[in-house]
């Protein structure tokens, strides 16, 4: 069921290539493959985005010709990864303490706020937030998550036609990334971003004479440079009791700045790009919300 993650990568004469399996496909990232049919924006991305955008899509097995996973980048405003619903449902199907998720909306109905399952309400009731619940065999109580409409609704687009349905998806993908935060930490979804949502489809068939503007790209005329897989073949186990006790140890042992753990996403990048596994060791005998 646990997919493996350690399987070998190869290189070849294109800068920062990589070639990893996903459900037995082989899945060939690069540089100019990523910055060319990958990244949505104005933004030019930088080596060390790229790298990044490489390695977090190896660890955790994702395939962005599916559109599991894209890069965004606007102006000087930092690059942001974007993975898909469907990519984090299908991480968390692939551990063994997954046992299920049930999520829905938050509404105000006759005056009292509740919480249905589903995404069905009735015209007079008055949406206002989404819940979601994901359960873990070796936890007693299930990992909860309720997100506020007001914070995500972005007035247009599917957000105007489909709000029951993208708030619940905040919620499910909030309940999910707390419930698994070693395999989910790192990645948000379009719904929680500022970036519109994308359909899912197979890009793999995707001609270059499609996707490039009927510009010819040669991948092999690009200086040649360390290959990325130098930097992605092997992670180190780090254990700590919360993501505060991982951006001090971020901070002490490897010299990683205050300003670049702001956030969890942050903290999770950060030990990427330190070829860190963080497992946050939780106290079983609590609730886990």
């Amino acid at each position: 069921m646990t997919q493996n993650s350690n399987t070998p990568a190869t290189t070849d004469k294109e800068r920062g290539s990589i070639v990893y399996q996903v459900a037995g496909q082989d899945v060939k990232l690069s540089y100019a493959i990523v910055r060319n049919f990958l990244t949505k924006g104005s933004g030019n991305v930088s080596d060390q985005d790229l790298t990044q955008f490489i390695s977090v899509c190896k660890y955790n097995q994702l395939n962005p010709f599916l559109n599991e996973a894209y890069l965004v980048k606007f102006g000087d405003k930092p690059a942001q990864m974007i993975v898909s619903k469907e990519a984090l449902m299908k991480r968390a199907d692939s551990c063994d303490n997954y046992k299920g998720i049930q999520a829905g909306i938050i509404i105000v109905r006759d005056g009292e706020v509740q919480e249905v399952e589903g995404c069905f309400k009735m015209p007079e009731d008055k949406l206002v937030g989404g819940w979601a619940k994901v359960y873990r065999a070796d936890r007693e109580y299930p990992v909860i998550a309720r997100v506020s409409l007001d914070e995500y609704d972005k007035k247009q687009s599917t957000w105007n036609e489909k709000k029951s349905t993208m708030i619940s998806k905040v919620a499910k993908v909030q309940a999910l990334r707390e419930a698994f935060p070693t395999q989910l930490g790192a990645m948000y979804t379009p719904e929680e971003s500022n970036i519109e949502d994308v359909d899912y489809e197979d890009l793999s068939k995707k001609t270059i004479k499609d996707k490039a503007n009927k510009k010819t790209i040669d991948f092999e005329e690009e200086e040649p440079e360390t290959p990325v897989n130098e930097q992605l073949e092997s992670f180190s186990l780090l254990k700590v009791a919360s993501l505060g006790q991982a951006r001090t140890i971020l901070m002490d042992d490897f010299g990683v700045k205050f300003t670049e753990l702001t956030t969890d996403e942050k903290i999770y990048a950060a030990a990427i790009a330190n070829k860190l596994e963080l497992v946050i060791e939780k106290n079983e005998n609590k609730p886990s919300f």
